[in-house]
């Protein structure tokens, strides 16, 4: 064997010798992203508007803590589509760690990654650029309410 076919032999040995070390950290690095395996935290918010209240818990990744840092919150609130409300907040909220997820069920508490709102749904919806931020609480029956109305958003 030549010395150059040696040095080839070499590379394509130590890169593959690399990739298959990372396949295991790219195979990891989607897990715990879908919302069925996430943890909900101890950070409950509530939501109140138009003499309504809703409480929701959030889950632990990254954008959900940046939203609970944000808190207290005044925002609007409006009808967006047949299956949710959605209130734009003042900046958007850290993607890191964020990926699709399954699942997605009324009563879901999400961002919306290229618009930077908040989305609050109350039917069945499917869209890929979501982060589950977290649940409501028992019912979401205020998000059904129609219009537009000023929204306060705090820690409970």
């Amino acid at each position: 064997m030549s010395t150059t076919s040696q040095r080839m032999s070499r590379r394509t040995l130590l890169s593959g010798a690399l990739a298959a070390g990372a396949m295991p950290l790219l195979t990891n690095a989607g897990e715990g992203r879908d919302p069925a395996s996430l943890k909900p935290i101890d950070v409950k918010i509530r939501m109140a508007f138009n003499d309504l209240t809703l409480t929701a818990t959030l889950y632990d990744n990254p954008s959900a803590r940046d939203l609970g840092s944000m808190l207290p919150l005044d925002l609007r609130i409006e009808d967006y589509g047949r299956n949710e409300r959605i209130a734009y907040l003042p900046r958007k909220l850290t993607e890191k760690g964020s990926g699709p997820f399954s699942n997605e069920q009324p009563g879901d508490l999400c961002y919306f990654k290229p618009w930077g709102n908040l989305a609050l749904f109350y039917a069945d919806y499917r869209w890929d650029g979501l982060i589950r931020l977290g649940r409501f609480d028992n019912d979401f029956d205020p998000l059904l309410v129609r219009g537009e109305y000023p929204v306060h958003i705090e820690r409970v």
